[in-house]
């Protein structure tokens, strides 16, 4: 299947440093420009101060910010070869749609009748496929790729923030009673060859009696991995996991 192609080729620059959780500053053809950072938690433990990034530019009139951080790189600026680690979450959504709508996920859903952001309970899943519910996520809080050691990294405190994530897990489980099958999708914007808990957060066991529970009504756990360039983004792969 074809990639997704950008409208406008991204543009390259190096992340001065991050300014909020909503905004970064980076330097553009020398020039430092506030950009949107489509992220509020954390990107792994590292400091993004001097990281080559990727941009996307905004033409919407009412932002404050021209353009959009979508993917960082571990190499250097000047580094000719740089692999691309995706950070825009909203963004993953479109491109597993993508590739719902054209048939790019045959061996995990059938049909291309796609639905986006259905209620199911008290939630609101990403996708109905067919007869099928799936709920994507785009783990950042942990980076699962090797980090040079001439990359600054910080002391981060473990993480609470899973009420969702489990609530969502429920939700894909009792869907099992109407439905045929229910899907949590764990998506990557780089190359990682398989999804585990690097940190477990602090409630970790009671994360853990939840997505057994689940799994064992029958929710699948997938993951797909997905590449970004200058010119657009591609799916890898993607395959059965085991979340633990």
């Amino acid at each position: 299947m074809e990639s997704i192609s950008f409208p406008v080729p991204l543009t390259e620059g190096t992340i001065v440093k991050r300014t909020s959780i909503y905004t970064m500053d980076v330097s553009v053809n020398g020039e430092t420009v506030q950009c949107h950072c489509p992220t509020t938690g954390r990107i792994g433990n590292i400091d993004l101060s001097g990281r080559p990034c990727l941009l996307s530019p905004s033409d919407n009139p009412k932002r404050k910010t021209g353009y959009t951080v979508e993917a960082i790189s571990l190499g250097r600026p000047d580094d000719s070869d740089k692999r691309w680690i995706g950070i825009n979450q909203n963004a993953a959504n479109r491109y597993v749609e993508h590739y719902l709508r054209n048939g790019g996920f045959p061996d995990m859903v059938e049909g291309t009748e796609v639905r986006r952001e259905v209620f199911l309970g008290e939630s609101k899943l990403d996708f109905l496929v067919g007869d099928c519910y799936l709920e994507v996520k785009t783990p950042l809080q942990h980076l699962q790729v090797d980090i040079p050691d001439y990359v600054k990294t910080k002391k981060v405190t473990p993480f609470s923030s899973t009420d969702r994530m489990t609530r969502h897990m429920k939700e894909l489980a009792s869907s099992l009673e109407s439905h045929q099958r229910a899907v949590m999708l764990i998506v990557f914007l780089y190359d990682n060859p398989g999804f585990r808990v690097v940190e477990r957060s602090t409630n970790y066991e009671q994360v853990k009696a939840t997505v057994e529970e689940c799994v064992s009504k029958g929710v699948e756990t997938w993951q797909a991995n997905f590449r970004i360039d200058p010119e657009g983004v591609s799916l890898i792969e993607y395959f059965r996991i085991d979340v633990e």
